[in-house]
């Protein structure tokens, strides 16, 4: 019994942990998304995007300098280098979108990811997902119709490229799980700003605009460095916890992005969006659940 109740404290505390790191991770990508609207405003998305690399990837090179390219070493070259393409070009395209349309209704729409973790996982890693899942997860894509409207007035086209930045996002998040079993955190962070870094820089001269002294350097400064802790946090924090025990905490994006909309850009989401969020959240979490309760529950429920 006490070794029981000792094994159960360190699954609860680690847990606790997990849902700790991605909590503050979600709080941090907020602000990384506020202060890069405010930045499309005068640098292209392209720079923005390169720039949110910028914290992660000086961090990356320092480490290097002290403990040598071993932090390189991994049996799981391509599926690194693939999670660091991902995690470049979902950054940009959200970004791209953003320059366009509300955080809030960009963050509602981005809440498809879950699902699309929930679809990755059943497909890439054989996991099962009944027919009350499979259901779910088809109403909360008509919610996220809901939020987007196509063919109404109010449709924006930017916002289905949250919809691709969501998917890229859910692959990055079946990538960090089947990466975590055999690499170390720091390698998984290395190959994400190393090669994120060098695809954002291809394009870049051709986009560039240097910044001026004083806030636009404090702004591109804090994305950077927010962004790099934003991305640590949410792969230790995988590295913890399991994936369906972390999705609900993707939600809270919405509370900060609402918040951080309202403060900086007088923004805040219609009815409709509202609506359509409330049934992605709804279904949401009933997907996590039956998730958790998969390995009890009769096959085929």
């Amino acid at each position: 019994m006490p070794k029981f109740t000792s094994n159960f404290g360190q699954f609860l505390n680690q847990n606790f942990m997990g849902i700790l790191y991605f909590a503050s991770g979600m709080f941090l990508f907020a602000a990384v998304d506020t202060i890069a609207k405010v930045l499309t405003e005068s640098f292209h998305p392209v720079q923005v995007a390169w720039s949110r690399q910028l914290g992660l990837l000086f961090g990356i090179l320092i480490v290097l300098i002290f403990k040598g390219v071993t932090i390189l070493q991994t049996e799981h070259v391509w599926l690194q280098v693939f999670r660091g393409c991902l995690a470049g070009t979902s950054a940009l395209i959200f970004i791209f979108a953003i320059s366009m349309v509300p955080i809030a209704d960009a963050v509602a729409v981005s809440f498809v990811a879950p699902f699309f973790v929930t679809i990755l996982g059943a497909l890439v890693l054989g996991e099962y997902v009944g027919v009350r899942r499979w259901t779910a997860i088809a109403i909360g894509f008509v919610a996220c119709l809901i939020i987007i409207r196509p063919g109404f007035s109010s449709f924006q086209p930017a916002v289905f490229l949250v919809v691709i930045a969501a998917l890229a996002y859910a692959c990055r998040q079946i990538l960090s799980r089947i990466l975590s079993s055999s690499d170390r955190t720091i390698t998984t962070v290395a190959y994400t700003g190393l090669t994120a870094s060098f695809l954002l820089s291809a394009p870049l001269p051709f986009v560039w605009r240097t910044p001026v002294w004083g806030v636009e350097i404090l702004l591109i400064v804090a994305l950077a460095t927010l962004a790099a802790f934003a991305e640590i946090m949410v792969i230790k924090a995988l590295e913890l916890t399991q994936a369906v025990v972390l999705a609900p905490i993707h939600y809270t994006l919405l509370i900060w992005g609402t918040i951080y909309g309202w403060l900086v850009f007088g923004q805040l989401p219609d009815e409709w969006t509202w609506f359509g969020s409330a049934i992605i959240f709804a279904t949401g979490i009933y997907v996590v659940w039956r998730e958790w309760t998969r390995k009890t529950a009769p096959q085929g429920q």
